[in-house]
């Protein structure tokens, strides 16, 4: 018996602009200003801009989760968040923006989950 899916929601352009970006270490990379596509390529791209006016594109493949804010796939060998982590500090856990709290990884789901809020984000 396969497990009931969860309705999946359209994701439109006014709920995507404005919403804060968060990288998989749990930091804020910025607030989502615009959507753009390239001609000739398929998928879209976030175009973010940081608290300091420096702005990102950032491929909707490097998305892990969007709702109330969006969260950044964790990626290897390079960094899309505008911070940067100290040389040799371990990444930490991701955290949740609604309550402050720590967000687990459920691999079932491929989504981040707050226990505090108990709810996926």
């Amino acid at each position: 018996m396969s497990r009931p899916e969860k309705e999946k929601k359209a994701m439109t352009k006014d709920r995507l602009i404005g919403m804060q970006v968060i990288d998989s270490e749990g930091n804020g990379s910025g607030t989502v200003q615009d959507i753009a596509f390239t001609v000739g390529k398929v998928g879209m791209t976030l175009i973010v801009e940081s608290k300091k006016g420096e702005t990102r594109e950032i491929p909707w493949e490097d998305i892990q989760a969007a709702g109330d804010f969006v969260i950044l796939k964790p990626q290897t060998g390079q960094t899309l968040s505008f911070g940067t982590q100290p040389v040799g500090q371990q990444p930490q856990t991701p955290i949740c923006p609604t309550c402050g709290g720590p967000l687990t990884y459920i691999q079932q789901y491929q989504r981040w989950y707050c226990y505090k809020d108990k709810k996926y984000v």
